[in-house]
C-alpha cells in the first residue's frame, strides 16, 4: 500500500513503559526492575511527568497531524496503573488531534490485570489490550522465567472482553527448549478458548546478554532448533487458520477487521513518534532514538532539552531495503513495480520454486506462500541480493548495490 503522491502516511505514537516487577531470562528490551532504578525521575510519577513533557515535544515538532493509532509497550504497562495509562491518553488528546477511529493499544502482563484495571482502561480511551501469555504450559513458562501461572493469561483475557473490548491479543512464544508440540497445541486451544481476535507468535531467540543466553551457553538447556520452530509455526498456523483467524504478517494473525493497524503503520512504512526512554521515531525518512535510561530521560525533558540520543536519515537504497524487509511479510505482500528489476526477476524465480504465490505474481505483486513464510529471510535476501548476483554475472542493471542485507 503506498501512500499517495502529497499525501502524508498515518500517524501514530509509540509510547515506551520501561518498568517490570521482574526481568524475564529471554529479554532484552530496554526495561529495569524497581531494584535497578532510584529517584523520583525513575518511579512511574516520574515517568509520567516526563512523558507529559515528551508528547507535548512531539506535537511541537510535528506540527497539524491526526494520530490514528496509540500503542503503550514495555516493560510492563500494566504495573503503572489504570489512572497513569489513562493519564498518558489524556496527555494525547490534549496536545494532538485525535482521530474517531484511534486504535489506542496497551501491553499488560496477565499478573497486574483484574476486572477494575480493564474497566479503567476502557474508561480511559483504550480499545485494545495485548496480554502476554507466552504459553499455557508451566514448564515452558519456568524455563522463560515468567512469573504468571498458565492459566491466568486466559482468565486475563476473559475480564477484558467481559469489561468491554472488543479487540484482545495474546502473545505466544514457541519453540523453547521442553516445549512438545503438544504443548502448543494446548497454549493454541487455551487462546481460541479465551476469545482473543489477535494472536501474535514468536519463535524464541536466544539474546546475547540474556539470562537465557547464559544457561544455553552453560549446556543447562538446549538451543532452539530450527527445524523444531518450523514445524511448531505450521502446526500453530494450522490450528489458528483453521479457527477463522488468518496470518497478515508472517508472525500475526487476526479475525477478519482485528489486525493491529499501529503495527502496520511500522510495516507499510507509517510515521510514528516514540515517547519514553530508549523510544525510536521516524517521520519522512528520519529516524531518531531516544536516550536508554529513565533518569537521563526524564532530566532531559526536565531540564527542556530534547531527549534524543541520536538519529539517521534514511537514504533512498536504506528505505528500499527496509520496505522489502517489511511489506514481504504482510499477507498483502507488495508491488512488484516497487522493486528494482534485479529483484523483479528473482521475485520471478522464486515463484517458480513455489515461495511466491503465482497467481499474486501473475497480478503484479509478490506474495508468500505457506512455505515461502517459513522461508521468509532467505525470500527477501534473495530479493535485495539480486542485482550483486546479477552484476557478478555480468549482467547490468540501473541501481546501485543495496547496503547491508536481510
Amino acid at each position: 500500500m503506498a501512500h499517495s503522491e502529497g499525501v502524508p502516511p498515518p500517524f501514530g505514537i509509540y509510547v515506551h513503559v520501561p518498568f517490570c516487577a521482574t526481568r524475564c531470562g529471554y529479554c532484552d528490551f530496554n526495561t529495569y526492575t524497581a531494584s535497578e532504578l532510584a529517584g523520583d525521575a525513575s518511579s512511574p510519577d516520574g515517568w509520567l511527568d516526563a512523558a507529559r513533557r515528551e508528547i507535548a515535544l512531539a506535537a511541537r515538532t510535528v506540527g497539524d497531524r491526526t494520530v490514528q493509532t496509540v500503542f503503550v509497550g514495555g516493560g510492563t504497562p500494566s504495573l503503572i496503573g489504570a489512572d497513569r495509562l489513562s493519564a498518558v491518553m489524556a496527555a494525547v488528546r490534549s496536545e494532538f488531534r485525535v482521530a474517531a477511529y484511534c486504535e489506542v493499544t496497551t501491553e499488560s502482563n496477565p499478573e497486574s490485570t483484574s476486572p477494575e484495571f480493564f474497566a479503567g482502561i476502557l474508561d480511559g480511551g483504550y480499545t485494545r489490550v495485548s496480554l502476554g501469555m507466552q504459553s499455557a504450559a508451566r514448564h515452558v513458562l519456568a524455563v522463560l522465567d515468567r512469573t504468571h501461572t498458565p492459566g491466568r493469561a486466559v482468565a486475563a483475557a476473559r475480564e477484558a472482553r467481559a469489561a468491554g473490548f472488543g479487540r484482545v491479543n495474546l502473545d505466544l512464544i514457541y519453540a523453547t527448549p521442553g516445549e512438545t508440540d503438544d504443548d502448543l497445541r494446548r497454549s493454541a486451544d487455551a487462546v481460541l478458548d479465551a476469545g482473543a481476535d489477535h494472536v501474535s507468535a514468536y519463535a524464541l531467540i536466544v539474546e546475547d546478554g540474556t539470562a537465557l543466553h547464559r544457561r544455553v551457553r552453560r549446556g543447562e538447556l538446549p538451543a532452539p532448533d530450527d527445524d523444531v520452530a518450523a514445524t511448531r509455526y505450521e502446526l500453530l498456523d494450522a490450528r489458528l487458520q483453521a479457527a477463522g483467524l488468518h496470518w497478515y504478517e508472517v508472525s500475526n494473525w487476526s479475525l477478519p477487521g482485528a489486525e493491529c493497524r499501529h503495527n502496520l503503520g511500522y510495516w507499510r512504512d507509517g510515521d510514528w513518534w516514540g515517547v519514553g526512554p530508549g523510544a525510536h521515531s521516524h517521520l519522512a525518512g528520519v529516524r531518531w532514538w531516544n536516550v536508554k535510561h529513565p533518569a537521563r530521560w526524564a532530566g532531559k525533558l526536565a531540564a527542556g532539552e530534547s531527549p534524543e540520543g541520536g538519529r539517521e536519515d534514511l537514504t533512498a537504497d536504506e528505505r528500499y531495503t527496509e520496505r522489502v524487509m517489511l511489506r514481504l511479510r504482510l499477507a498483502e505482500g507488495m508491488a512488484l513495480d516497487q522493486l528494482d528489476p534485479a529483484a523483479r526477476s528473482a521475485a520471478g524465480r522464486a515463484a517458480d520454486e513455489g515461495l511466491l504465490e503465482p497467481v499474486g505474481y501473475a497480478a503484479g505483486r509478490a506474495v508468500l506462500t505457506d512455505r515461502g513464510r517459513l522461508l521468509a529471510d532467505r525470500v527477501v535476501t534473495d530479493l535485495l541480493l539480486a542485482q550483486e548476483r546479477d552484476a557478478n554475472h555480468g549482467v547490468a542493471t540501473g541501481r546501485p548495490v543495496l547496503p547491508g542485507g536481510a
